[in-house]
């Protein structure tokens, strides 16, 4: 699952790129009808998702907020609307396509195209030792197992002692028992508007029990 790529390159396109590219649910959809899986939706999600995602971070003290699986952007988008210019946000999205998307979208932003597995790679490239808040759109159950808990145990180490692992799901309820099998303290908040109803875990403490 891994790309070699982890630097942030901003994108260069035509002014008029925007105008010729396919909507982003389509880019979505056409993605996940051939990696399936791999991607964690058929559809971007909606606002209501985003809102619900970032809810309760404390944006005038938080130093850190890193995005995993970013997708076509909907989360970045809200993110960026409140997010504070002490705050280093660092948004990460290993498939290609995706990633020149949000980089038209989002010239501003720290773009990265990487791998999950390179999670503390990548924060050590920009001299972050503690992140207060990981957001994710990762399809993480259906990870293999040795996959799962390294990124999870890695995304602790690096996990402030007040901060927390954000999760969307598209099968709300159905992975608590998942989460609560790596996390102390799960929260589950339904979001029925969204394409599917969906829902946000949010979870704290970390603890080390592996699935393997």
């Amino acid at each position: 699952m891994s790309l070699p790529q982890t630097d942030t390159v901003t994108d260069r396109s035509s002014p008029n790129a925007s105008k010729k590219r396919r909507p982003d649910w389509w880019l979505m959809f056409t993605k996940f009808l051939s990696h399936g899986t791999n991607i964690a939706s058929v559809a971007p999600s909606s606002r209501f998702l985003a809102r619900q995602l970032i809810k309760g971070i404390d944006f005038d003290n938080v130093k850190c907020i890193v995005e995993l699986g970013a997708g076509t952007g909907p989360i970045t988008a809200e993110l960026l609307k409140v997010v504070k210019p002490h705050t280093k946000l660092i948004i990460m999205e290993r498939d290609t396509d995706f990633c020149n998307r949000l980089r038209q979208r989002f010239p501003q932003a720290d773009i990265v195209e990487s791998d999950v597995a390179k999670l503390e790679e990548v924060l050590d490239q920009r001299g972050v030792d503690k992140v207060d808040h990981f957001i994710s759109g990762l399809p993480l159950p259906s990870f293999p197992d040795e996959l799962c808990n390294t990124f999870l145990t890695a995304m602790a180490r690096r996990l402030s002692p007040d901060g927390t692992f954000r999760q969307l799901t598209l099968m709300p309820w159905v992975y608590q028992r998942f989460y609560r099998s790596y996390f102390s303290t799960v929260k589950f908040n339904f979001v029925p508007l969204n394409i599917p109803p969906s829902g946000v875990y949010l979870c704290r403490d970390f603890h080390a029990k592996a699935k393997v």
